[in-house]
């Protein structure tokens, strides 16, 4: 045999470029991207939400001896630059004092007709640093006409929640319980249920998980830390909030999942974790977040559940159900696009296995040797 024709027969290398495709496919490069974007996305919103809080529109009551001068200083409070605070006029103290218990004002600013101090009541259980931060506008603002205030924090925050974030971590908490488990429940059995009955059955095992995670959220944050107030009624407001967090978390990633398999689970981690924590009222307050984040915390579950938690824990549930339906329309939605989905891939699996079927049947039989 010719050394040309021995050559020839020698098997010709693989190419840096197949060998670099065999040794990592292209659906694993495709998922490196993804984390990689959903971790500079995780630094984007987080740094972006807090990096520089300011107040923006916080609602402030004005009253004032006569309402000329409660309009005069609402008025003065509004043209501050950049819009910090939104002053409404009043001479009604009783009535703005309810409003601030019931949380339907963060601030309110009583002036005095008889001496240069005046009185500013907050509550710091509706935010220290939304408190904090009227505090020092406030104070500059008075400042400017010879004036001072006196601050009374008419809503405390409970002893064991010094910052006012136990409501926000107690929501993280079930937020994260219930996508967890869908994942879980995902991992051990396949991101897309087989059929729609066993979606049914996946759907149906969140709700006891549920309840008991609710529970023991109240216990933990209630009678074990003290972080909240114990009471039966904050209590089991409390535990049925919670149930109602996990079930929209889990249901939501579940739909998730069954439409985008197992790359729904990131997808529910840049929903709730990426976009819903950062604008949830932790750290800050959606007063002081950027608008985006601001706008997101009223409609993402996360947001929507610190806000309730809190006006459950401090203000006697004070306009809670409004924050709930936000929580509960998740939970809905999810439900539903997840039993859709799941009902639509059984029948897209069930037309191909039909398909396959057909085709064996039509083909004709090998003939005899």
């Amino acid at each position: 045999m010719s050394h040309q024709h021995a050559h020839r027969l020698e098997p010709e290398r693989p190419t840096l470029r197949a060998e670099l495709r065999d040794a990592i496919a292209p659906r694993t490069v495709a998922l490196v991207v993804a984390v990689l974007l959903l971790q500079l996305g995780f630094v984007l919103s987080y740094v972006g939400a807090f990096h520089d809080p300011k107040p923006h529109d916080v609602a402030v009551t004005v009253v004032g001896p006569t309402q000329q001068v409660a309009d005069q200083t609402a008025a003065a409070l509004n043209g501050i630059d950049g819009s910090p605070l939104d002053a409404t006029a009043s001479t009604d103290a009783a009535a703005a004092r309810a409003d601030l218990t019931d949380d339907a004002t963060s601030a309110v600013l009583v002036i005095s007709p008889t001496s240069t101090q005046d009185q500013l009541l907050v509550t710091t259980a509706g935010g220290a640093s939304t408190a904090t931060a009227v505090q020092t506008v406030l104070t500059r603002a008075e400042a400017t006409q010879g004036r001072t205030v006196a601050v009374e924090d008419v809503v405390p925050a409970a002893g064991g929640d010094a910052r006012g974030l136990s409501g926000f971590y107690l929501v993280t908490g079930w937020v994260v319980g219930g996508y967890l488990l869908a994942a879980l429940l995902g991992v051990a059995r396949g991101a897309r249920p087989a059929t729609l009955r066993r979606a049914v059955i996946r759907l149906s095992a969140v709700l006891p998980y549920a309840v008991v995670s609710g529970i023991g959220g109240a216990v933990v944050v209630g009678p074990v830390l003290g972080a909240l107030p114990d009471d039966a009624a904050t209590f089991w407001g409390l535990a049925g909030t919670g149930a109602l967090v996990v079930v929209a978390a889990a249901t939501v990633t579940m739909a998730l999942q069954v439409l985008a398999g197992t790359i729904g689970i990131g997808l529910a981690v840049l929903l709730f974790v990426v976009l819903g924590n950062p604008s949830a009222g932790g750290a800050y307050p959606p007063a002081l977040l950027p608008p985006f984040w601001a706008w997101l915390s009223g409609v993402l579950p996360n947001g929507a559940a610190v806000d309730a938690v809190r006006r459950i824990a401090y203000f006697d549930g004070a306009d809670v159900g409004q924050r709930l339906l936000v929580v509960l329309a998740w939970a809905v939605v999810g439900a539903a696009v997840a039993l859709v989905a799941a009902r639509w891939h059984q029948l897209r699996t069930d037309g191909r296995a039909r398909a396959r079927t057909a085709d064996a049947a039509s083909a004709p039989e090998p003939s005899a040797a």
